[in-house]
């Protein structure tokens, strides 16, 4: 998968002084990645947009 293009985005949840934040890039064809912001260069979870919107869905009822 080429991440070359990916814009990544922080989660709106995070707090300004860094600490435990996710990054989500969503404007790939066909998936959505995820990745740790502490490690950019590290392992990326990949979604299909479906599923994604799903399980923000899900979590934006929990809080």
């Amino acid at each position: 998968m080429d991440l070359s293009d990916a814009r990544w985005r922080k989660s709106t949840r995070s707090g300004p002084d860094g600490g435990n934040c996710v990054e989500v890039a969503d404007n790939l064809s066909g998936v959505v990645i995820v990745r740790d912001s502490k490690d950019p260069s590290g392992p990326v979870l990949a979604f299909d947009p479906y599923a994604w919107r799903a399980f923000v869905a899900g979590m934006t009822r929990r809080s």
